[in-house]
């Protein structure tokens, strides 16, 4: 099992790569507490399908995601250089996650990350 650390180190290279294209409408998502989000592997929803190249293998494109899903206390502080933020985009997580639910589990995600 890879470490916090590499994952992290993933989701910085993914997100610095997956700077382009248009984002979707944004569904706003609830307000995070300080806790950490519910979701876990199994209770993810399926990658969006998208019209572009992954900009990494698969594995690692997922691993992202799954990233994205269950630490959003990182990337919420992880500031995205690509200008995204210039289509709504807050911070990192913005470019992996476009919805949670109340509990903060993943019911949408944003394609942006993945290209």
């Amino acid at each position: 099992m890879p470490s916090t650390r590499a994952i992290a180190a993933v989701v910085l290279a993914v997100s610095l790569a997956a700077c382009g294209g248009t984002p979707p409408a944004r569904q706003e998502a609830p307000a995070q507490s300080a806790a950490p989000a519910q979701s876990s592997a199994e209770d993810l929803p399926p990658l969006p399908k998208v019209p572009f190249p992954a900009a990494r293998p698969m594995p690692i494109v997922e691993a992202a995601f799954r990233f994205a899903a269950t630490h959003p206390e990182v990337l919420s502080k992880m500031p995205c250089f690509c200008g995204c933020e210039n289509r709504g985009h807050r911070h990192n997580d913005d470019c992996f996650v476009a919805a949670r639910d109340e509990r903060g589990r993943v019911t949408a995600w944003e394609p942006h990350g993945i290209g």
